[in-house]
């Protein structure tokens, strides 16, 4: 049996690189795309998530970019790699987010809800019974999780989005400029005044966490 040697080598793969792919899908193969989408899926919705806390907004933002790519692929050309592009319209998409949540952020007080009493009342986290404890390692292990994710969202926009390419995307420095369009020297500026202002947020807390 004799097999069309043009047909397999036309074939999409995850090794071909992305200039290869972008070639396939302007000419019209819709699986090149679904194989770049596979392959930048992950990294991406991590960055997302992680740059906004919140999984649901992330699966929309990460559509959002894919949305994106593919209607800018014709003009972006295949001479560059995509990542950096592609985590520069993430971060983009992401502070829009964030400006989107100032513009109509709800007041505390409108979340309150009137009891049976008249009275205001909060739906509190604490008074919702936990019906699967925990056991004590992994909570400490989920402790340090939420005090590390809560500082990295303390942070400055431009901070947090070096911090995150960096830890949670494994960009170089060089892509990460690149992503955030400055310099390879002031992506690490950035990266080590975000690692100080991390450990001045941290070091208290773990302070009170091992002394409680």
């Amino acid at each position: 049996m004799q097999y069309n040697q043009e047909h397999i080598t036309n074939q999409p793969s995850l090794e071909m690189t992305d200039a290869m792919l972008a070639d396939m899908v302007l000419a019209g193969d819709g699986r090149a795309f679904e194989v770049m989408v596979h392959r930048y899926n992950t990294p991406l919705f991590n960055f997302i998530y992680h740059f906004l806390g919140d999984y649901d907004q992330a699966c929309d933002i990460l559509q959002q970019v894919f949305v994106r790519f593919y209607t800018s692929l014709p003009r972006l050309g295949t001479s560059e790699p995509f990542k950096p592009w592609l985590f520069q319209v993430a971060r983009n998409c992401c502070i829009d987010e964030l400006r989107r949540r100032r513009r109509y952020a709800i007041q505390f007080s409108q979340l309150e809800t009137t009891g049976d009493n008249g009275e205001s009342e909060s739906l509190l986290l604490s008074e919702i019974p936990d019906t699967n404890p925990l056991p004590e390692e992994e909570m400490e292990r989920l402790d340090m999780q939420d005090m590390l994710q809560e500082a990295i969202q303390s942070l400055p926009p431009k901070f947090r989005s070096v911090v995150l390419l960096r830890y949670i995307s494994q960009l170089s420095f060089s892509e990460i400029g690149q992503s955030l369009s400055m310099p390879e020297a002031t992506a690490k500026t950035y990266f080590h005044r975000a690692k100080n202002l991390l450990r001045k947020v941290l070091a208290p807390r773990l302070q009170a966490t091992y002394v409680s």
